[in-house]
């Protein structure tokens, strides 16, 4: 019986650490520009190589009805619930900064991604891609400008 339950505890823990190989801690770190108004809706996702929505990362703003707003976003994910439950948290105001953690598949990185950020502001604009940059090894710790409301990003692979 111990056998038994000797192998399957080792089954279980070579299968863990298999899948925790496969995938690479990634800390996003968005910086917003300072603007007058409330605050603002970011939707955080990648894009494959032909610019099409391909996984939501994270949805700043708890409303679901305005996530429209996030125009490439909401046409990729087609505002399904499935594609952002369990990650989404409240908007961020003018001049504040959003760091997310997610595991992101190693079989993205270097594999013509993009890391894209759509941003919209209650009473401003709905900008599709105010960020959008390669998700490879090289591009970690650089610093990328927005176009908008997001004034910096930069992502770190751990």
């Amino acid at each position: 019986m111990r056998k038994y339950i000797f192998l399957a505890l080792s089954l279980i823990t070579a299968f863990t650490l298999s899948m925790s190989a496969q995938a690479r801690e990634v800390t996003f770190t968005t910086h917003l520009a300072r603007y007058d108004g409330s605050g603002a809706y970011l939707a955080i996702y990648l894009a494959d190589a032909h610019g099409r929505y391909r996984k939501t990362i994270w949805v700043a703003g708890r409303n679901a009805r305005y996530y429209f707003e996030l125009p490439g976003w909401a046409r990729g994910s087609r505002l399904r619930p499935s594609e952002y439950d369990g990650m989404t948290g409240a908007s961020v105001t003018s001049g504040r900064t959003l760091v997310v953690t997610k595991n992101i598949p190693d079989n993205l990185i270097n594999k013509g991604y993009r890391i894209v950020i759509d941003s919209a502001v209650e009473n401003g604009n709905s900008n599709r891609a105010d960020v959008s940059t390669p998700l490879t090894t090289a591009g970690s710790g650089k610093t990328v400008m927005g176009s908008v409301y997001v004034l910096s990003f930069r992502y770190d692979l751990k």
